[in-house]
């Protein structure tokens, strides 16, 4: 299995080696995984890596439901799931970007940016997908109270855990990714801001307890700000007001939740057994740590906008120059090449 078309044979255990076979090596490894699954003696360690674990079982109207909590077994799911990431990730890259690349003929620079707005613009355009799906089958849409109504809420359904199981793995993907792509030293800076500030707000909702918040958040539609980062590549911005507006509907959300919704329910207390984590304290270092997220990315958006419009104008101020510099052009006309006559 090939991922990528091999222009160069490196030495085995080479650094150039395993950076252009990373893909083969870790599809190795989750092969070997599979595998374990045929023997009666490795089957029950190969479905700790490939299923979400401390699921139970009670009856409900609808019959028989699994629903699932957590434990220190989900970092074996998660890292499972992290090589399933990596291969996917080469996959993209090979089969869609490489040849969107080889046709635009785009700057080494733009090639890099192209690539990463590429990986996540897929990334965010499936767990959109995903989380709308979440949010028609549990019922949270057409009743917002639901997300803090009964807290704690313990228990989780297999597509809920799931669905934070996979993010929790692609952005810790990104981190080897980083080595294996050849990221530049003055871009790793960047790409950990925001890899970080991912993980710890998937990791805070997982951890506290509040799982239908993350699935409401607007954090998964980061699309809206990668998709036209494609497009900026061409010369295009569409995204400046979709930014804003993501914004602002991650504030709401998070003060209906967090402010206002728990702020009413009985259980006010610290209770880690019971999977309570209703205090104040804690209520306000949430809102606190989403508000400064929120206001640090429009920080960072007005300041991008802030300086394309002065390099805007300064692009309109040299053309302007260089027309008034070049000499006015009038055109004459000769008027024995244009004159008619019927003397032939």
């Amino acid at each position: 299995m090939a991922f990528r078309r091999r222009t160069k044979s490196y030495p085995f255990f080479s650094q150039e080696f395993l950076i252009q076979n990373h893909a083969d090596i870790v599809f190795c490894l989750v092969l070997f995984v599979l595998i374990g699954l045929m023997f009666e003696a490795t089957a029950k360690t190969a479905f700790m890596f490939i299923l979400p674990q401390y699921n139970t079982s009670t009856l409900s109207p609808e019959g028989e439901v699994s629903l699932y909590h957590y434990g220190w077994r989900d970092c074996i799911t998660i890292l499972f799931y992290c090589l399933i990431t990596i291969i996917l990730h080469a996959v993209v890259q090979e089969y869609i970007l490489d040849k969107v690349n080889r046709r635009l003929h785009l700057s080494k620079s733009k090639n890099t940016k192209f690539n990463e707005s590429g990986q996540l613009c897929v990334f965010h355009l499936v767990s959109s997908v995903w989380a709308l799906y979440i949010l028609i089958t549990e019922g949270y849409i057409l009743n917002l109270s639901s997300l803090w109504k009964n807290y704690p809420h313990l228990h989780l359904r297999f597509q809920v855990k799931f669905y934070y199981l996979s993010q929790l793995a692609y952005w810790l993907h990104t981190l080897p990714e980083l080595y294996f792509q050849k990221v530049r030293k003055e871009d790793i800076p960047r790409r950990l801001q925001y890899i970080s500030l991912y993980l710890l707000h998937i990791m805070l909702a997982y951890l506290l307890k509040q799982y239908r918040s993350v699935p409401f958040s607007s954090e998964d539609v980061g699309m809206i700000k990668h998709l036209p980062a494609l497009v900026l590549v061409c010369r295009f911005n569409l995204w400046a007001g979709s930014f804003v507006v993501t914004r602002m509907v991650t504030l709401i959300l998070l003060f209906l939740v967090v402010g206002f919704g728990l702020a009413r329910v009985e259980n006010q207390y610290m209770d880690w057994e019971a999977g309570s984590f209703n205090t104040l304290l804690i209520r306000m270092v949430v809102l606190l740590v989403v508000c400064l997220t929120q206001a640090w990315l429009l920080w960072r958006f007005i300041h991008f906008q802030l300086r394309r419009w002065r390099e805007g104008m300064k692009e309109q101020a040299a053309r302007k120059r260089v027309l008034a510099k070049q000499p006015s052009r009038t055109v004459k006309r000769d008027v024995g090449e244009s004159s008619f006559s019927l003397d032939k």
